[in-house]
């Protein structure tokens, strides 16, 4: 299913200029009025949804792929050590240098983004999958679903929630009040969703004609929630008097772009047979890479002197699309060169590691046998003087 690898580079592109975009146009230009730059933002905001949903997918269809089960599945350990490092790099990618110097940690550290959510979301996987995968076979996946569906329902609810009873750094995985770009919930919907989707590739993988059915599905189901999913909100509340199907209509995102994410899952399976390059399965697999690269390029990691500080808001159509295509180029580019050398270096340091490793323990060995000597002789002359004073 190398296309999901495909449409994981396809998300973090989108990502790179659209955040290349949002951040650095003349607020001139954003005109509602204006069907590009309507086509744009509407595109822009398909990407969160996918690379949330392709990376529960990936992560479940790994975690239950392995014949071991629970805790002795290998991919539960590696996937909290992922979760946990994302979650670090999220934190450490909005550390500013100059603030340490000072001793003072800028409240922007404290915010929340995509690494956090999705390092979150692959620890909830593991949660879920833990508590469910040695119970009957279709827990798991009804989990999953309805953790999607109870998040995206309530989300008019506890949306409005301002959590002030929390901490604000722990505040901010639930609210973005302060400033936090996403939140753990909904999002964690998109994630479980992918996981929902990656059981039933999973279970159905040998089926002969998997790949029309799953598109025709992905289509039929896509189109309905995009199109139809408003007025069917509209057709519970009038016939059940339930004012918060009302509330979902009147800001029905998230069905709206699962209904996307399920069209760009028919599209990229549909030509899926034109999509084996090895620069796009490269790209695919080094998402993480280029989302460092780019947060440093953009926003000014550490440092603060960024792009965006220079030229916030500021750029015309004309000079920001080209800019954008080599922002794109460069980061992933420079990812692409990292990786290429990550074995190479690992290799090194690990050859390097063995030889201070092996040093220090000729060094012990060496030591330990002088020591040996040192208090031999030691021992022979108190011997001997003892054997004098008794004399």
């Amino acid at each position: 299913m190398f296309f999901i690898d495909v449409m994981r580079a396809w998300a973090i592109l989108m990502m790179l200029q659209g955040h290349f975009v949002d951040g650095l146009l003349d607020n001139a230009f954003r005109d509602p009025n204006n069907i590009f730059y309507n086509i744009w933002l509407y595109f822009r905001g398909i990407t969160a949804p996918v690379f949330f949903t392709v990376s529960g997918f990936i992560f479940t269809y790994l975690l239950v792929k392995s014949p071991e089960k629970g805790w002795e599945n290998p991919r539960v350990k590696k996937g909290i050590k992922r979760g946990l490092q994302l979650l670090f790099i999220g934190y450490l990618l909005r550390m500013n240098l100059f603030g340490l110097l000072q001793g003072e940690i800028y409240d922007g550290f404290y915010l929340v983004d995509v690494l956090h959510c999705i390092g979150l979301s692959i620890l909830a996987i593991i949660g879920i999958y833990l508590f469910a995968v040695k119970r009957e076979a279709w827990l798991l996946p009804t989990i999953f679903i309805t953790t999607t569906l109870v998040l995206f329902l309530f989300e008019p609810l506890y949306k409005s929630w301002d959590f002030t009873w929390f901490p604000n750094a722990i505040a901010n995985y639930f609210t973005k009040a302060n400033g936090s770009v996403f939140t753990i919930i909904p999002w964690l919907g998109y994630a479980t969703i992918g996981g929902y989707l990656s059981l039933l590739f999973t279970k159905f993988k040998s089926y002969k004609n998997l790949y029309p059915v799953a598109i025709s599905i992905a289509l039929v189901l896509g189109a309905s929630l995009l199109f139809f999913s408003s007025d069917g909100f509209i057709f519970l509340y009038e016939n059940t008097g339930i004012s918060l199907f009302k509330r979902i209509e009147e800001n029905n995102y998230l069905f709206i772009r699962l209904g996307d994410v399920l069209l760009v899952f028919a599209l990229f399976m549909g030509i899926r047979k034109f999509l084996e390059q090895k620069t796009l399965l490269a790209i695919g697999s080094s998402t993480l890479s280029i989302y460092i690269i780019h947060f440093i390029i953009l926003y000014g990691s550490f440092t603060g002197l960024g792009l965006y500080r220079f030229f916030h808001h500021s750029l015309s159509p004309i000079v920001i699309i080209p800019a954008a295509l080599a922002f794109m180029f460069a980061c992933t580019f420079l990812a692409l060169r990292y990786n290429t050398h990550e074995v190479a270096i690992k290799a090194h340091l690990n050859t390097r590691l063995d030889v201070l490793k092996n040093g220090a323990l000729n060094f012990t060995k060496r030591l330990d046998s002088i020591l040996r000597e040192v208090f031999g002789k030691i021992r022979g002359i108190l011997h001997r003087i003892l054997v004098r004073v008794r004399g």
